[in-house]
């Protein structure tokens, strides 16, 4: 089997690498791709060097598989011409989440919606990820009428940049910054690009990748994106409003028997999700759950995720290993 990783070099790039040897793919012909100033250098996979390559020499290749970690505009631009030669993408930007005729996967939830003739998919952003690993059990009993979520989303999803800022900062030394603002010992209500309507792009994938994830567009979600200076995952807390009553006890079986999912909740011992224990893990944390007495058939819970690994490369690695499962036995 052939892999391309396009973006090899970046931050989540070197997460993919990780996650591929992790889940049994350390024996295929690894092809890591990047941009110009790159090629020629090499990366290590598997406990071997393999020199970068540009994009247009692995879709000579005819990978099996090509892994996109580079932004929306070389997704734009190159998977296309991957699916062309028989290569299925998998796309971590938000290039192609939108297209209707493009599945948006989160395995656990509805890789069914793949087919055999698919040749992009579309990973979702990453907070989307981590709040539907939660609701979607409860979203299948009890539909979801609406949610009110506010993020708190580590600097890792903005990339190395944003580390060497944090870092630089905590020392004391001057850096560039990928921020408008100090972030540490900060936080800001502003993650993506602010829109006409007040609300930022990362708030705005929130909604409609929520919608259809869980295939269902009257789903209504509203949303503060907010960065702060922490490194291990995004953490969330989520306000859900069901058509249906609820049992609480039921919601935690619920909860326990998601795959992917792991309660943490027991506030009397201080056991609750914290990007400090998500960190590095693939499995979403889900924790301080409890009804809101405030209106009828709604409850509060708090989910945290490693960004870059379920939010990011373990999903998309999930997917490839999803496909391989069901039409290349």
């Amino acid at each position: 089997m052939k892999i391309a990783l396009v973006g090899a070099t970046g931050l989540v790039g070197g997460v993919m690498r990780k996650v591929l040897e992790e889940r049994g793919f350390g024996d295929c012909e690894f092809i890591p791709a990047a941009s110009a100033k790159s090629v020629g250098k090499t990366v290590t996979f598997a406990g071997k060097e393999c020199k970068i390559v540009s994009v247009d020499d692995a879709i000579a290749a005819v990978p099996d598989f090509a892994i996109f970690s580079a932004g929306s505009g070389p997704s734009l631009q190159y998977a296309p011409l991957f699916a062309k030669n028989g290569t299925v993408v998998i796309d971590n930007s938000s290039a192609w989440r939108s297209y209707l005729e493009i599945p948006l996967v989160v395995p656990e939830i509805n890789g069914d919606v793949i087919t055999a003739e698919d040749r992009i998919i579309a990973n979702p952003n990453c907070s989307t990820i981590v709040m539907l690993m939660a609701l979607a059990p409860l979203h299948a009993k009890y539909k979801i009428k609406r949610i009110v979520v506010s993020t708190y989303q580590s600097i890792t999803g903005t990339g190395m940049k944003a580390v060497n800022q944090l870092t630089k900062e905590r020392a004391g030394e001057e850096c560039e910054k990928a921020y408008p603002y100090q972030i540490d010992l900060n936080l800001f209500p502003h993650g993506g690009s602010f829109e006409d309507n007040g609300y930022t792009t990362e708030e705005t994938k929130l909604l409609n990748e929520t919608r259809k994830i869980l295939r269902d567009p009257e789903i209504q979600v509203t949303s503060t994106v907010v960065r702060v200076p922490v490194m291990g995952g995004h953490s969330e807390a989520v306000n859900v409003e069901f058509y249906n009553e609820y049992d609480i006890k039921e919601v935690y079986d619920l909860l326990n028997n998601m795959p992917g999912l792991v309660v943490q909740d027991d506030p009397a011992n201080n056991i609750y999700p914290m990007p400090w224990f998500a960190h590095e893990k693939d499995e979403v944390f889900v924790g301080r759950v409890r009804r809101d007495y405030t209106q009828p058939k709604t409850l509060n819970l708090w989910v945290v995720g490693d960004n870059l690994r379920k939010g990011a490369a373990t999903n998309a690695v999930q997917i490839a290993q999803y496909i391989i499962g069901k039409f290349r036995r």
